[in-house]
């Protein structure tokens, strides 16, 4: 039996130099599943569009997620706003991966969960694209800069990873989200279609609580807190936040490096 019923995953932007694809290739081969959620922005087509950042480890990526759909996991596929173009080929089915413009996800308990990547929602995006690749862009000098903090850390002997453009985020998410009220808007939706809650990603910040009566569960991402969602074989949704050093992911326990969030219902 696989270790959980399955696995919702967000905004990986492989093709790009912020995307710890090395942690979520030792994430996924601690959670082997029944399903696995791909919920949008798996790929970075606007940032490779000025330039493409391809690693060993990022083919490996696509390569394990294409071997567990032939293998007989339920692969399902939901574009982001990076990954927009795949939503020409929505209903294609790509090496066992299947293509959905969104999904209504039943919990081994009962409860139903709509996923979007969440973009729709997002006024920004919605309205001023120029101001979502504008920040992109920003977003990508950040990471340049991180890459020589990285190395000025490792020269200290400062263990641990820190992102300098997840800091600069986490500073600024709170204000956009009051703005634009991602959250209420998700929920609206699910709501509105009699559902038990939403998963989504898109705005990079993981959660996984109640809001209004109901379920609000976000991925997160895989370029600065390294999260993902989980659900086990009893119904119980866990948040799992990734955090183990890249030299030691082959020595350390599974549960030495990284935090939990379980939520019982």
């Amino acid at each position: 039996m696989p270790s959980v019923r399955a696995v919702f995953l967000s905004d990986v932007h492989l093709g790009t130099r912020a995307s710890q694809a090395e942690r979520l290739l030792d994430f996924l081969r601690e959670h082997p599943a029944k399903w696995l959620f791909l919920v949008g922005d798996i790929i970075d087509f606007w940032a490779m569009r000025r330039s493409i950042h391809w690693s060993a480890a990022q083919n490996t990526v696509v390569q394990k997620v294409l071997r567990r759909a032939r293998q007989g996991e339920e692969v399902i596929f939901i574009p982001g706003n990076h990954d927009e173009a795949l939503r020409d080929y929505l209903g294609v089915v790509f090496g066992g991966i299947h293509i959905e413009r969104e999904w209504v996800h039943c919990t081994i308990d009962g409860r139903r969960f709509l996923l979007v990547h969440g973009d729709e929602f997002d006024q920004v995006t919605c309205h001023h694209k120029w101001v979502s690749v504008l920040g992109d862009i920003a977003y990508d000098m950040l990471v340049r800069v991180n890459l020589w903090l990285s190395w000025w850390r490792r020269k200290l002997g400062i263990s641990g990873y820190w992102s300098l453009a997840g800091f600069v985020k986490r500073k600024v998410k709170r204000a956009l989200e009051f703005i634009f009220n991602f959250e209420q808007s998700v929920i609206r939706a699910a709501r509105a279609r009699g559902l038990d809650g939403v998963i989504c990603g898109h705005i990079h910040w993981a959660a996984l609580r109640e809001v209004d009566g109901l379920m609000y569960i976000n991925c997160g991402d895989w370029v600065d807190s390294c999260s993902a969602i989980i659900e086990h074989h009893d119904g119980r949704l866990e948040l799992v936040l990734w955090d183990k050093p890249i030299k030691q992911l082959d020595s350390v326990t599974s549960d030495g490096d990284c935090a939990r969030h379980v939520f019982n219902r």
